[in-house]
């Protein structure tokens, strides 16, 4: 009963936010961060469902490294590409997650699991509202394909861009930039 009500919320907050968004109630705060911090909340929230599966999550965020963005928008979109790494991570996998600072002046963030990875054509469709995206899980865990949606607006709210690259069989790899902090 816990797992279903946390997965609702998850579900009625990536709602919430992105018609928030759309009505353009929604404004980035700009400020200086550690993304560490934000990393290691968001994988105690996630910790019963890597213990569940047995997946293995390896951070190799730097401690001392910060952004300049909004820290909510940023914990949302950290929050969800993490829970599908782990949706769609079958029992024993792995997640890595690095980041590290460019020459550009911006920070790269890469979330890479060895889960079921995805077909060229829903490649192709992610990140749209009007295609279908959504699949179950490797345990019929549920999806709703909005929450990419949301982590690519609030990525580009913050002067970033997301990318993803997958194979099926051998994973998927989320990176999205930030602006790094000086």
């Amino acid at each position: 009963m816990k797992s279903s009500a946390s997965k609702l919320y998850t579900l009625l907050s990536n709602l919430l936010e992105w018609s928030r968004l759309q009505r353009g109630m929604i404004k980035p705060k700009t400020e200086l961060f550690s993304l560490f911090d934000v990393f290691d909340e968001c994988f105690l929230v996630s910790s019963d469902m890597a213990k569940q599966k047995q997946i293995k999550i390896i951070n190799e965020v730097p401690v001392g490294l910060q952004v300049r963005a909004d820290k909510n928008m940023v914990q949302i979109v950290v929050h969800n590409l993490l829970t599908n790494a782990l949706k769609f991570t079958p029992s024993g996998g792995k997640i890595d997650v690095e980041a590290s600072k460019n020459d550009d002046g911006f920070t790269s963030v890469t979330i890479r699991d060895t889960g079921i990875g995805m077909s060229k054509k829903l490649l192709n469709d992610l990140f749209r509202i009007d295609k279908k995206t959504n699949r179950p899980g490797t345990n019929d865990e549920p999806s709703s394909g909005l929450g990419l949606i949301i982590c690519k607006e609030f990525v580009e709210k913050n002067n970033g861009k997301i990318s993803v690259e997958s194979e099926e069989g051998k994973g998927t790899s989320f990176t999205f930039t930030l602006p790094s902090a000086e």
